[in-house]
C-alpha cells in the first residue's frame, strides 16, 4: 500500500522483514514453469496461491479424521467439529469481531452479500435508497439491483475521481433520511484504492444506515479491525488470503443477525422442525444451512495462522515496495497509461498499453510464464469510468519478487515489438 503502510493498524501487526525467498518454497505451485519458462504469478487479485500449511490442514482433514459436524457424538465427528469451530475462533481473532456467534461461514464474499441482500433487504420499503461507490465488483452491485426490483427500493451511486479515489464529499451529499445500507468495497479489485472505511462507516452512521464493507481484497493485505471501523457487516472470501476456494466469511452484528431471518433452509440451521412451523437455531448456524466446506473451513483456518506468523506489517512492507517498484518502470514505459493512481492504494497495477488489446498483451505474458489478468475485472462500471474496454493487471503478493517485476515489463517490451 502506497501509504496505508504506515497506518497504526499495521504497526500493531509485529513481525521481522519477511523472507520472501524462503517463503516462497511454502507455495509448491511456485516451483512450476509455465511454457518453459518460470511462473510468474501475478493475478493474486484474482486468487491467491496456498502455502502447504494450507494444503495440509485440507489432506489432514480428509485422511484422518474425515466426518461430518455438529451431528454426531463419535470420535472422529467431534475432531472434525473441534478444527472447524476452531478456525470460526482464529477467524474472530484475525478481524477483532467482539463475539464468535457474529462470525457466518460461506462461500464467499459473493454469497455473503447475497445473505444480507437476501436477508437484511427483506426488511427494505419502497422508496428506501441503498448506497454503493462506483469502483465495486459486481458482487456488490448485482445483489443490490436484484434486492431493488424486488423491493422497489432505489440503488444510488457515489462517483470517483480521475485517480479511482471516492469523492467523498458527493457520497456524503448522497446520505439521506431514505438511506438505509451502505455497501462500499474497502479496496477495490480494478484499481488497489482503498477507501476510508472507518469515516465513511461514521458518516452513514448519522444518517441511520447499516454498513456492509466488501473485504475480498483487503484481508490479505491490510489489518481489519471490524470494531474499530465500526462497520455492520463485513465480507470476505477465503481464497484471496490463501486459504481455499469456496470458502468465505460474513461478520455481521450480533443483534442484527438475531432480527434478520434465515438466509437457507435445511440441516443445523434448525432447532425443531414441524410440519406446522419451525424454528430456528442459535447464531451462528442459523445462517449455516446444511454440511458445509468442512476441509475448506479447516484450510482457511490454516491460512490465517500462517498469515499472522507471518505479520501484516512485513507483508504490508514488502507489498508496498512490489508496488512502488513497479509504478516508477511504470511511468517510464512508453504506451502504458496507469488506470487507478489513488493515493491509499494496494498492490494492484492496472493498465493500457497503446495500440495493443489487453487480451493481446496477457496472451504474449503467458508465452514467457507471466500470470496477469486481463478483462474488465467483474467491474464494468469501473471500465466505462475510464472509457477503456479493458485493463491489464497485475497484482502482488507476499512472495512475489522485484525479478518478477523486471520480467512483467520485459514482456511488455515483447508485446510492443511484435505489434510493431
Amino acid at each position: 500500500m502506497l501509504s496505508a503502510i504506515n497506518g497504526s493498524k499495521l504497526a500493531q501487526e509485529q513481525a521481522p522483514a519477511l523472507d520472501v525467498a524462503r517463503r516462497r518454497q511454502d507455495f509448491p505451485i511456485l516451483q512450476r514453469e509455465v511454457h518453459g519458462h518460470p511462473l510468474v504469478y501475478l493475478d493474486n487479485a484474482a486468487t491467491s496461491q496456498k502455502p502447504w500449511s494450507v494444503i495440509e490442514a485440507e489432506r489432514h482433514y480428509y485422511a484422518y479424521y474425515n466426518a461430518n459436524i455438529h451431528r454426531g457424538v463419535h470420535h472422529l465427528s467431534q475432531e472434525a467439529t473441534d478444527a472447524y469451530e476452531g478456525a470460526r475462533d482464529k477467524v474472530r481473532e484475525f478481524i477483532h469481531a467482539p463475539r464468535r456467534e457474529e462470525i457466518i461461514f460461506t462461500r464467499g464474499t459473493t454469497e455473503s452479500i447475497n445473505l444480507v441482500a437476501s436477508s437484511y433487504g427483506q426488511g427494505l420499503q419502497a422508496g428506501d435508497e441503498i448506497l454503493i461507490t462506483e469502483m465495486e465488483h459486481h458482487s456488490n452491485i448485482v445483489p443490490w439491483q436484484l434486492l431493488c426490483q424486488r423491493s422497489r427500493t432505489v440503488l444510488r451511486v457515489a462517483p470517483i475521481d480521475d485517480a479511482g479515489q471516492l469523492i467523498t464529499e458527493q457520497f456524503a451529499s448522497l446520505l439521506g433520511p431514505r438511506t438505509r445500507v451502505v455497501a462500499l468495497t474497502h479496496m477495490s479489485n480494478a484499481l488497489g484504492s482503498i477507501n476510508p472505511v472507518k469515516a465513511l462507516v461514521a458518516m452513514a452512521h448519522r444518517v441511520g444506515a447499516v454498513v456492509l464493507i466488501d473485504g475480498a481484497q483487503a484481508i490479505a493485505h491490510l489489518p481489519v479491525d471490524v470494531t474499530d471501523i465500526d462497520c455492520d457487516f463485513y465480507a470476505f472470501s477465503g481464497h484471496k488470503v490463501y486459504g481455499p476456494t469456496g470458502t468465505g466469511v460474513l461478520y455481521a452484528r450480533s443483534a442484527l443477525l438475531e432480527a434478520m431471518p434465515p438466509y437457507q433452509g435445511g440441516g443445523d440451521m434448525i432447532k425443531e422442525v414441524r410440519f406446522a412451523g419451525s424454528s430456528w437455531n442459535d447464531l451462528p448456524y442459523k445462517f449455516e444451512a446444511g454440511t458445509p466446506n468442512i476441509a475448506g473451513g479447516i484450510g482457511l483456518g490454516a491460512a490465517i495462522d500462517y498469515v499472522r506468523s507471518l505479520g501484516l506489517n512485513a507483508i504490508g512492507t514488502h507489498e508496498a515496495d512490489l508496488l512502488r517498484y513497479a509504478t516508477e518502470q511504470a511511468h517510464d514505459f512508453p504506451g502504458l497509461t496507469l488506470v487507478g493512481t489513488a493515493r491509499d492504494k494496494g498492490a494492484i497495477l492496472s493498465f493500457t498499453l497503446a495500440g495493443i488489446h489487453p487480451h493481446d498483451v496477457g496472451t504474449i505474458l503467458d508465452t514467457r510464464g507471466i500470470a496477469v489478468r486481463t478483462g474488465h475485472h467483474c467491474a464494468m462500471p469501473v471500465m466505462e469510468r475510464y472509457g477503456v474496454p479493458a485493463t491489464v493487471r497485475a497484482s502482488f503478493a507476499l512472495y512475489n519478487m522485484r525479478h518478477e517485476v523486471d520480467a512483467l515489463f520485459r514482456g511488455l517490451v515483447k508485446a510492443q515489438e511484435m505489434f510493431a
